[in-house]
C-alpha cells in the first residue's frame, strides 16, 4: 500500500507544478530486485528503441538509441511494480480526475554513449499519455556518469532541472508539458519507463516518443 501521504504529495505536485522528484519510496529489498532485474537482462532480451506506434515506428539514432524491454506481468518482480503503480492510478483519478485508463512500462538501457534527445512524451494531436513515470535503477551515480534527464519549462529552451539518475528516485511529470533529454550516458544506466494512459488510447502497445 501507498502511503496516503505520498499519495497528497504527489497529487499536490502534479496539480501545482506539473512534476515531481521523489527518492527511497519504495523498499530497499524492493529496490533491490527491481535493479538486479534490470541489470541481469541479457543484451538479446532488450530491443532497438523505435520512435512512433507500434506499427509505424522507426529507429532514428540521430535521435535516440537506447534500448528497451517491456514489463512482463507474470514475472513476479515486475508484477509488483505493476500492482504499486495500479494503486497510483486509481489515486490520482480519485484526487485529481485525470480519467487515466491504463498504464505501460518498460526497462530502458542506455549503454555507454547513449542518449535520447529534446522530445515530448504525448504523441501530437492526441492526449493518450496523461502523466509519465522514470524509476532509476543505478547504483552510486556520479556526476562525471552524465545521463542526466533534463527537463525543459513548457515551450521553452529554460532547463528547469537535471536529474542524476539515482538508485531509487522516481519522477513523475504530465507527459504534454514538459520537453526533456536523457543526456549522453558514460556507463551502463537502467531505469523504469512508464505512462498512464487515457481512455482513448490504442490497445496496440507503442514505442515511447
Amino acid at each position: 500500500m501507498i502511503d496516503p501521504q505520498l499519495l497528497d504529495r504527489i497529487a499536490d505536485a502534479l496539480a501545482a507544478d506539473g512534476y515531481i522528484i521523489l527518492d527511497q519510496v519504495f523498499p530497499v529489498e524492493w529496490l533491490s530486485s527491481l535493479e538486479s532485474r534490470a541489470t541481469n537482462l541479457r543484451p538479446a532480451q532488450f530491443k532497438s528503441a523505435g520512435i512512433g506506434r507500434e506499427l509505424g515506428s522507426q529507429h532514428h539514432v540521430a535521435i535516440r538509441n537506447d534500448e528497451i524491454r517491456w514489463i512482463e506481468e507474470n514475472h513476479p518482480v515486475d508484477t509488483q511494480y505493476l500492482v504499486w503503480m495500479e494503486q497510483l492510478r486509481l489515486e490520482l483519478n480519485r484526487r485529481l480526475y485525470l480519467g487515466l485508463f491504463d498504464f505501460e512500462s518498460h526497462y530502458s538501457h542506455y549503454a555507454p554513449g547513449a542518449y535520447y534527445k529534446k522530445h515530448l512524451d504525448a504523441f501530437r494531436g492526441q492526449s493518450n499519455r496523461i502523466v509519465s513515470t522514470v524509476l532509476y535503477l543505478n547504483k552510486n551515480w556520479q556526476p562525471v556518469d552524465g545521463g542526466e534527464l533534463r527537463v525543459y519549462a513548457k515551450d521553452s529552451a529554460h532547463i528547469l532541472v537535471d536529474i542524476m539518475p539515482e538508485l531509487g528516485r522516481l519522477v513523475i511529470f504530465l507527459s504534454d508539458v514538459f520537453p526533456h533529454e536523457v543526456m549522453q550516458v558514460n556507463r551502463d544506466r537502467y531505469s523504469i519507463a512508464g505512462w498512464f494512459r487515457s481512455n482513448n488510447s490504442s490497445s496496440s502497445r507503442v514505442d515511447p516518443a
